[in-house]
């Protein structure tokens, strides 16, 4: 096994925590060198969700070809390769085993450092795969379908949480309440395109918590409340937009006031989105013009690397490989994972 002094060459990124199978390899001199990204969007779109034993065995079928291709276009050959990172969690377990197992095998078999990372550490470093420099300290919103969080981040691996959803994540919300209004599969950009066309302002929707104090996040209230608008119209396709348009300003509008307040209570001045719902139009735009009036600057990876994809998490096993940081031989995953239960970079 590899000197945990090793400085690694090129590392290999697997992500496969739930519907998306990404690789990618990423050296710390060249960058990101190739990924690669395949969605089951269709396999799930018929159940109106992910279907886990579904997912884990597209995973099995996708992950070695996904691999091969990535390296192809690398113009490597596996045998270059420096490390291994895979995502470990939090996730679907059948889905993280694949992952684990994969990226575990390869190591032993080329005697090369392998570490497990963690899934929104992932997200939270994804915009520095972008040319423009980007250092911690600064505040990170991480929304996704599975958690809406407020996290300090004073360097890699050193996170105090600020704040966290209660209920339903943002991403989750969009989702349901897009499956509730017959949109569909995946209901989350369904919604936000819908939405496009309609103009703001029918109807008022709760900006859920924003009249206390604190950083939590709640959506679930939210998203009854458009239930009962939609069971109580006409539900033509006009209904449908406004309502979906109204539903995002109240998310949109809630995650902006609470970033907001991140920002002021930590005095930080750089604020980065990441994560699934990180890629809404009307985020970026309120977040980008609420940065212009409080005076911080508002940073998001480009659109490819807002979803789950394999370059965020081979860009963050590089950061704690190059570290010293990896793991022993034997096959872990963690479905649940506290972010802030991470080791700090020596």
């Amino acid at each position: 096994m590899a000197s945990i002094n090793a400085k690694p060459g090129p590392v290999l990124g697997i992500e496969t925590s739930c519907d998306e199978t990404g690789v990618a390899v990423y050296d710390r001199g060249r960058g990101l060198l190739a990924h690669a990204l395949y969605s089951q969007i269709k396999l799930h779109a018929d159940y109106g969700g992910v279907v886990p034993e579904l997912a884990s065995r597209d995973h099995v079928r996708k992950l070695l070809p996904l691999i091969r291709q990535t390296l192809a276009e690398a113009g490597m050959d596996i045998k270059d390769l420096g490390g291994v990172a895979y995502t470990a969690g939090p996730g679907l377990v059948g889905a993280l085993l694949v992952g684990a197992a994969a990226a575990r095998s390869l190591a032993w078999a080329l005697e090369i450092p392998a570490i497990a990372v963690h899934h929104m550490e992932g997200h939270l470093l994804a915009p520095m795969l972008e040319p423009e420099p980007l250092e911690p300290p600064f505040v990170a919103l991480l929304v996704s379908g599975g958690h809406s969080m407020l996290i300090d981040v004073e360097a890699v691996g050193r996170y105090r949480l600020l704040g966290d959803t209660l209920d339903d994540a943002a991403g989750e919300a969009f989702d349901k309440t897009a499956k509730l209004m017959g949109l569909p599969y995946p209901g989350g950009p369904a919604l936000a395109r819908l939405a496009e066309t309609a103009t703001p302002g029918q109807r008022r929707f709760s900006r859920p918590m924003t009249d206390r104090p604190g950083l939590d996040f709640s959506f679930s209230g939210l998203k009854t409340q458009v239930l009962l608008a939609w069971q109580d119209s006409d539900q033509s396709d006009a209904t449908r937009a406004s309502i979906a348009r109204d539903f995002e300003e109240a998310i949109v509008e809630t995650l902006a006031i609470k970033c907001r307040r991140a920002m002021l209570e930590t005095g930080r001045r750089l604020l980065v989105v990441a994560g699934g719902v990180g890629a809404n139009r009307r985020l970026r735009s309120q977040l980008a013009e609420a940065g212009a009036a409080d005076g911080f600057v508002t940073r998001f990876p480009r659109l490819e690397f807002c979803t789950d994809n394999g370059a965020m998490i081979a860009l963050a096993g590089s950061i704690r490989l190059h570290a010293g940081q990896f793991n022993d031989p034997q096959i872990r995953v963690f479905p649940r994972w506290d972010l802030q239960s991470l080791p700090a970079l020596a």
